[in-house]
């Protein structure tokens, strides 16, 4: 069996995908005290280890996990975001940029035959980047760049994010997509009546959000059902800003809580977020991955900064199949 290390490894997204593709995860790092506390408790059998990659010493602990297949790492990505902006430089932003180069060290002192990079696609225009490549290639690493939509892949998400693939002994694959028609955020919902909702109409309610299901309704017709899209790009004006069809993939998952429902009791237009269930569906968890500690803030947070495994699965499949 192919064993696996996940560094960055979050609540667990990068090793259950991994996991169902066959590999057996060995251990998993993180800094985040609620991340390393759901990593358990979805991998009891790995070494969890809560602490900053940079504090450990790469070589002590294959000492103690034993040989690595395959190394699994998804860095901070927060400031590679377009969200940041151009004027967001800062030696902390940089500092956090700069953990991908860890990888570097720990696929040095590892020697996995394959590595798997995730991140966000605006990781690519980063000043190091090409540094980081040039340096996994030195290590003896084919490297092969894909930038994948989880949408592809049996997903009810649209997410677009960067893996680089790494191989020593080959070059990597290409990824196959999942055919078939693309997952609808519908199929994430719970029935109705599951969760509590609010009259649309309440007079808290902000004129901004009144805005974006307008624009919905007056797209869709006034009894229909859509999302409302918080922190989104859409301009205001657009007959698209603020909202989305429910036929359609969910739109990008971050660690906001981004989405309302619009449906209607007896005539009347009611409104609810959506629930952390949803959201683990919409990012392809199956129903036996836990996330048993941390608010809801905390727990979307965690579902915002994952990866959804089947994305993962179908990439470590790639390279394991052939091999």
């Amino acid at each position: 069996m192919i064993r696996a290390f996940d560094m960055f490894c979050g609540a667990g997204g990068s090793s259950a995908g991994a996991r169902a593709a066959g590999a057996e995860i060995v251990a998993g790092v993180d800094m985040c005290t609620i991340a390393t506390r759901t990593f358990a408790a979805n991998f009891p059998a790995a070494r969890v280890i809560h602490d900053r990659l940079e504090s450990l010493d790469p070589g002590s602990l294959k000492s103690e996990i034993g040989g690595i297949d395959l190394l699994l790492a998804s860095p901070e990505c927060t400031n590679h975001t377009c969200a940041k902006g151009g004027a967001s430089y800062s030696e902390a932003s940089e500092a956090s940029r700069a953990t991908a180069m860890l990888v570097i060290d720990y696929a040095r002192a590892l020697r996995p035959r394959w590595l798997i990079l995730e991140n966000v696609v605006h990781m690519r225009p980063w000043s190091r980047y090409g540094e980081l490549k040039h340096n996994l290639t030195d290590l003896g690493y084919h490297l092969h760049e894909h930038v994948l939509d989880s949408a592809d892949f049996g997903v009810a998400q649209r997410r677009r994010r960067l893996f680089l693939v790494g191989d020593l002994e080959r070059m990597p694959p290409a990824i196959r997509k999942r055919p078939g028609r693309k997952k609808s955020a519908r199929s994430v919902l719970d029935p109705p009546g599951t969760w509590i909702t609010s009259t649309l109409k309440h007079e808290r309610r902000a004129a901004a959000t009144l805005e974006r299901a307008q624009r919905g309704f007056q797209a869709l017709g006034p009894d229909a059902s859509f999302l409302l899209v918080y922190y989104g790009t859409d301009g205001r004006g657009s007959v698209n800003g603020g909202w989305q069809r429910l036929n359609r993939p969910l739109r990008t998952i971050t660690t906001l809580d981004r989405f309302a429902l619009i449906s209607h009791d007896r005539g009347e237009p009611r409104l609810r977020m959506l629930q952390v269930p949803e959201l683990k569906r919409a990012m392809g968890f199956d129903d036996n991955f836990m996330l048993p500690v941390g608010t809801r803030r905390d727990r979307i947070r965690l579902l915002g900064n994952g990866v959804c495994p089947p994305v993962m699965k179908a990439v470590v499949e790639s390279l394991t199949s052939f091999s």
